[in-house]
């Protein structure tokens, strides 16, 4: 199976000397539920930044569904991030004073859909990540784990071909954050590739595979067995 996205060589170094990721190697094919685990400082932001072509390697190649972004003028990217991307971050990023509904039909707002349109599919992403009866509801009177699902949502609603999430449970209680993982693991049965960035092993636990980074480098890859 061809890799939806493929890491071949990745450098990434920063002013000053700083060496953030090493030489590194890494396939994830359609389908894949991996975590990208390692202690802060390890490359795993820098790798998400990689992957989600929001940044250049120094030099190496990043393959994004057969497309070589290396290759490609920022509006291009711009262009791959917006059909093929999704992202969740720690912080929700949702807009203040705004309901549950209009910040996941703004996850579309370039996409050229008509509003109407935005709304109705607004609700069902709602709907899919449990929040039908809050879609009303503005973020301060939701719970931190029923805004971090607005804002799977959100990602989701587009319908990316691969989903990152970035130490998505991160700022959320324990049974917030399984709330979360449920989600990203029913998109993933849903035929989504995600990859969640995390330092968590009960979360790397919960992916069918982990990647290990420490020093900038691939340390380990290995698959959970169920």
């Amino acid at each position: 199976m061809t890799p939806i996205v493929s890491l071949e060589s990745v450098v990434k170094t920063y002013d000053g000397g700083v060496a953030a990721l090493r030489g590194v190697d890494l396939d994830i094919h359609p389908g894949e539920l991996l975590a990208i685990v390692g202690p802060s400082g390890s490359g795993k932001s820098t790798l998400l930044h990689m992957m989600g072509v929001l940044d250049r390697p120094t030099s190496g190649r990043v393959i994004i569904a057969g497309h070589d972004a290396g290759r490609l003028p920022d509006r291009d990217l711009s262009g791959l991030r917006a059909s093929l991307l999704g992202f969740v971050f720690q912080q929700f990023h949702l807009a203040a004073g705004v309901s549950a509904l209009d910040n996941v039909a703004d996850g579309m707002l370039y996409s050229g859909v008509p509003l109407p349109e935005r709304r109705r599919r607004a609700a069902q992403a709602l709907e899919r990540v449990g929040l039908g009866a809050r879609m009303r509801h503005r973020p301060h009177e939701l719970s931190g784990g029923e805004q971090q699902r607005v804002a799977v949502a959100r990602a989701a609603v587009r319908e990316p071909a691969i989903l990152y999430a970035d130490e998505p449970t991160g700022n959320l209680d324990t049974a917030s954050g399984a709330e979360v993982l449920n989600v990203l693991r029913s998109l993933n049965a849903e035929g989504t590739t995600i990859a969640i960035i995390t330092h968590d092993h009960e979360v790397a636990a919960a992916a069918g595979r982990q990647v290990g980074m420490r020093d900038g480098r691939v340390v380990s890859d290995v698959r959970n067995v169920a």
